[in-house]
């Protein structure tokens, strides 16, 4: 009977465990689950970007970020980081300045051979956190070498822009500042916001 009760109590422990609680996705595993690529489409005030993501090298990731799209927690956000040559960053921060509220934190899927190359989309973290992302992501305008992991962890790239990058490069040229209300030095003077994030159908 005690053997019993304590496989019961071991096999709970295991299921609860941290790492077994990072590696959660947030219900974005049962959007399109057969589907390796999905694609999503980020509506902003100024144009329209799409992304293909890889769930193949970066399920966790994909689909952390899938959940906070079907909840629409991307919805009336703004980009609240831009810097020329470098990157653009949003889903933190509501239109109204309040934060977008974050799941757990996710495992971070840096090692997965994905390179912040030009043209994709990875997840923002703590500095010196590595299992620290949540909802924040960034988008590379250049190859940010720097941002890959080396003898630590880099920034988990999860897709890749495929259509509106144009949008991304009118974006960089925006005269950026710094915000009393987020203490951030590199905001849009002009708010840009994400009126919308949607799912593609799968044929799209």
């Amino acid at each position: 009977m005690n053997k019993v009760f304590l496989l019961i109590i071991t096999t709970f422990l295991i299921i609860l465990s941290p790492s077994s609680l990072l590696a959660a996705p947030s219900k974005g595993q049962y959007i399109q689950p057969n589907n390796l690529s999905p694609k999503v489409r980020i509506e902003t005030t100024m144009g329209n970007v799409i992304i293909e993501l890889d769930r193949y090298r970066a399920k966790i990731t994909v689909d952390n970020f899938l959940g906070y799209i079907s909840r629409g927690q991307y919805d009336k956000t703004m980009i609240h980081r831009v810097e020329e040559g470098y990157l653009i960053q949003g889903g933190g921060f509501m239109t109204n300045y309040t934060d977008v509220e974050p799941d757990t934190p996710i495992f971070n899927e840096s090692g997965n051979g994905l390179k912040n190359a030009e043209g994709t989309i990875a997840m923002a973290k703590q500095l010196n956190d590595a299992h620290s992302a949540t909802n924040q992501f960034f988008i590379n305008l250049n190859d940010n070498t720097n941002l890959d992991p080396g003898s630590s962890w880099g920034y988990a790239v999860f897709g890749q822009v495929v259509e509106g990058y144009d949008v991304l490069e009118a974006m960089a040229q925006v005269e950026v500042g710094y915000s009393e209300e987020l203490g951030y030095t590199t905001v849009p003077k002009k708010m840009i916001t994400i009126i919308r994030v949607v799912i593609l159908d799968e044929e799209e």
